[in-house]
């Protein structure tokens, strides 16, 4: 049998991963699903299962030395392997499970390229690692970043590791982020492939170290290639000494949610 992914880069391989996820997210919604409980309030359904095992299959024929941290099935391959993919099958599993469409499937190779897709408008948000684009029904567009549309995606899932000190729902009762910005609460890291693409101003979200997250990674590469602004809540770099998320289409954007932010905190 001819392995159809043996050649394709590593952006190549992301989109397709990804994309194979999509359609399974895609194909078992509405259907009544098995619930796997994963404690705390959280659960899995079946088709975060079956996903990633749509996943996993691209990147093992691909790419069959490297490993792979899936969400479901955890770390696959050697944990201090040169090469490590990032797989969160379905993010906004409990959006889908109530039947609401607002998800994503994320893939990112750590430290390089990435794809987010979103299994019901077709569109799959892609990097290379250095530039980042969507393609849809066949055709590819650069992506680019405006905070014309003044939407703020503030993430109100907890945990929240940041209270007292910061809670990102104090945004929302700070004049001045209501003055300037518009909040929305997607409640899926589908709104950082959002921001990217100029649908979304900014995104922000509390957190630890989001760097590895297979939640976040994707989304986060995303958005550096395409020039988006991406730190921390407390305006450090995004890493192991950082914790949360804030990510603006421009300097300006960021700086003015950095303020109310630390007015937040005060």
């Amino acid at each position: 049998m001819i392995n159809s992914y043996a050649g394709l880069d590593d952006s190549a391989v992301a989109l397709a991963a990804a994309r194979a996820g999509a359609d399974v997210v895609h194909t078992l919604y509405g259907r009544r699903l098995t619930r796997i409980d994963k404690g705390g309030g959280d659960f899995a359904t079946a088709a975060d299962v079956e996903a990633e095992k749509a996943i996993l299959t691209v990147i093992r024929a691909a790419r069959p030395d490297d490993a792979v941290l899936g969400e479901e099935g955890g770390q696959q391959g050697a944990a201090q392997a040169a090469r490590q993919w990032l797989v969160d099958p379905l993010c906004g599993t409990l959006n889908y499970a109530v039947g609401n469409m607002l998800v994503a499937v994320n893939v990112a190779l750590r430290g390089g390229a990435a794809a987010v897709a979103d299994p019901f408008s077709g569109e799959v948000f892609c990097t290379d690692g250095e530039r980042a684009w969507v393609r849809h029904d066949g055709a590819d567009a650069p992506l680019a970043p405006t905070a014309a549309t003044r939407l703020v995606d503030v993430n109100l899932d907890p945990p929240f590791p940041g209270a007292p000190g910061f809670r990102a729902v104090d945004l929302l009762a700070d004049p001045g982020f209501v003055e300037r910005f518009r909040p929305r609460v997607v409640s899926t890291t589908l709104a950082l492939a959002w921001v990217a693409a100029g649908k979304r101003a900014a995104y922000v979200t509390d957190g630890r170290d989001l760097s590895g997250s297979v939640h976040f990674a994707a989304g986060i590469a995303l958005c550096r290639a395409a020039g988006c602004v991406v730190t921390g809540v407390d305006g450090a770099p995004v890493g192991p000494a950082g914790r949360g998320l804030v990510v603006a289409s421009d300097h300006e954007t960021h700086r003015l949610l950095m303020s109310m932010i630390r007015n937040s905190c005060t």
